[in-house]
């Protein structure tokens, strides 16, 4: 029988039982509120200062063992669980057998003393207890016919569907989500540390710029105008430069109309943050820091596991530029992409498909990606962009073909972006004039021209430097997960027929 088959003849025994505990006055839906005094965790912990106390505890059950007189149970919350003891003296003949009203995945609430069975299990003598919601569908969990505990939830899909089940049934499911929330505490933490005020920019945007990427639409009503689920909080960010403040950051839900894959989701969660009077340096030394506090925060070091590596984060990066990467490990010269021509040749000669390129810096990041990105597993910066993918960034002063721009790499997957972003009104629009171009050759993730960031841009905004990281992806290295899927609680899925 499988799973589902499970549930089917499960839930008319279970509504049954439902239907017996309202009979008895026993509602579990009637009840609004327990006020539990430990969780499972301080009691094991505590057992010293708690023996022989009375407590209030409150979970799941999910283990049951009747003995005749006497009956085990074990509750789980999010702490972890403990084990209860119920007697028939204790209880009365009637409040012990409605025990067999309860079942595994049902929200009990108990009170009873802390004390140590024979075995030296630490344990709650229950002395009364009140069932809090009746689950009417079989959780996926249970024990083998030799005791042992599994999970009867195993399809990957269903895992990523029906989120709260896997939750249920895998412990290191919560585990990872707890990290990942201490993750975003400890974002927090730093850049409040470094002077930075936290800030929220709009999600409906009538451009969606900042990114290469395909935007979702959506229509309001009452202003019958068509607008943009945001790609990006950058240009927001950067108008409140211009505004006099100094530093800023966001963590935000963008929205890109792109596939799913293990690193992509189309709705996710972006940080970005802004610094004005400084430049790549400073950001690099921004993401070291960032990078090393996250490390510190959950495991009380700069190195972490990830993918069968020992990742070391402690400062400074490596630091090299995107050709040199490309001669190193492609063996093709920075001469090469001198021209559109000899960079077509070039990327054909490395085993690549040039037919979809239309400029010598998209060349360059595909030759990158294949050959350069699979050898960055420990952190390290890879820095002056080509141009043509750069729209945002300032040019190099002695190279204006190349842009004062880095990504950051770990586990061979990028972490972030960085520019020296720009502040000259004037090369901003030709930037977007240039990008205007690309779009009307076909390119679909050109960068649209927005004449209203430029005229803020034209009241001065200062030299500044700034970052963006996809969390979700910085989550997956430093929980060491192999999926973005992993690390989102409800991930996008295609509906259900």
């Amino acid at each position: 029988m499988d799973f589902t088959e499970e549930q089917s003849d499960q839930r008319a025994v279970r509504l049954e039982k439902l239907k017996t505990l309202r009979e008895a006055g026993m509602d579990p839906f009637a009840i609004e509120r327990f006020d539990r005094t430990h969780l499972a965790r301080q009691i094991l912990d505590g057992y010293d200062d708690l023996e022989g106390r009375e407590v209030k505890v409150a979970g799941r059950i999910v283990a049951v063992r009747k003995m005749g007189k006497a009956s085990f149970m074990h509750v789980e919350d999010p702490s972890g669980r403990i084990q209860l003891y119920f007697k028939r003296d204790d209880l009365g003949p009637e409040g012990y057998e409605r025990l067999d009203l309860l079942d595994l995945g049902d929200l009990v609430g108990v009170t009873g003393t802390v004390f140590k069975t024979r075995t030296g299990e630490i344990s709650l003598h229950v002395t009364a207890y009140v069932p809090l919601a009746k689950a009417l569908r079989p959780p996926p969990l249970g024990k083998t016919k030799d005791g042992e505990e599994y999970s009867g939830l195993h399809d990957i899909e269903t895992r990523y569907r029906h989120r709260y089940l896997d939750l249920m049934a895998h412990p290191h499911v919560r585990h990872t989500f707890l990290q990942r929330s201490r993750i975003i505490s400890a974002i927090r933490r730093y850049y409040e540390s470094q002077g930075y005020l936290e800030v929220d920019t709009p999600v409906l945007q009538s451009i969606a710029g900042g990114a290469a990427a395909r935007p979702f639409l959506t229509h309001h009503n009452a202003l019958d105008h068509e607008f943009h689920l945001r790609i990006s909080l950058e240009l927001y960010l950067k108008r409140l430069l211009v505004g006099g403040f100094e530093k800023v950051y966001e963590i935000g839900r963008v929205f890109r109309n792109e596939g799913i894959s293990t690193r992509h989701n189309p709705e996710f969660s972006l940080l970005e943050s802004y610094e004005a009077y400084t430049d790549l340096e400073g950001m690099m030394d921004l993401v070291e820091g960032l990078y090393g506090a996250i490390a510190q925060e959950l495991y009380g070091s700069y190195e972490i596991s990830y993918a069968d590596h020992t990742l070391d984060f402690s400062p400074p990066f490596t630091r090299i530029p995107i050709l040199e990467g490309i001669r190193q490990h492609a063996g093709i010269e920075p001469e090469a992409f001198h021209s559109f021509e000899t960079a077509v040749k070039a990327g054909e000669g490395a085993g690549l498909d040039m037919s979809q390129e239309i400029n010598v810096g998209g060349i360059i990041e595909k030759i990158h990606e294949r050959f350069t990105q699979p050898h960055l597993v420990q952190p390290t910066f890879i820095t002056d962009f080509p141009l043509e993918t750069s729209p945002l960034a300032k040019k190099r002063p002695d190279n204006p073909r190349l842009v004062r721009r880095f990504e950051v790499y770990a586990g061979t997957q990028e972490l972030g972006n960085a520019f020296s972003e720009i502040n000259d009104p004037l090369d901003q629009r030709e930037r977007f004039e240039g990008q205007a171009k690309m779009s009307a050759a076909g390119d679909e993730e050109a960068h649209p021209f927005d004449e209203e960031f430029l005229q803020a841009l034209e009241y001065g905004m200062p030299p500044a430097g700034g970052f963006g990281t996809g969390l979700d992806r910085l989550v997956m290295i430093f929980t060491d997960q192999p999926s973005i899927r992993d690390v989102l609680l409800f991930p996008q899925m295609k509906p259900e027929k």
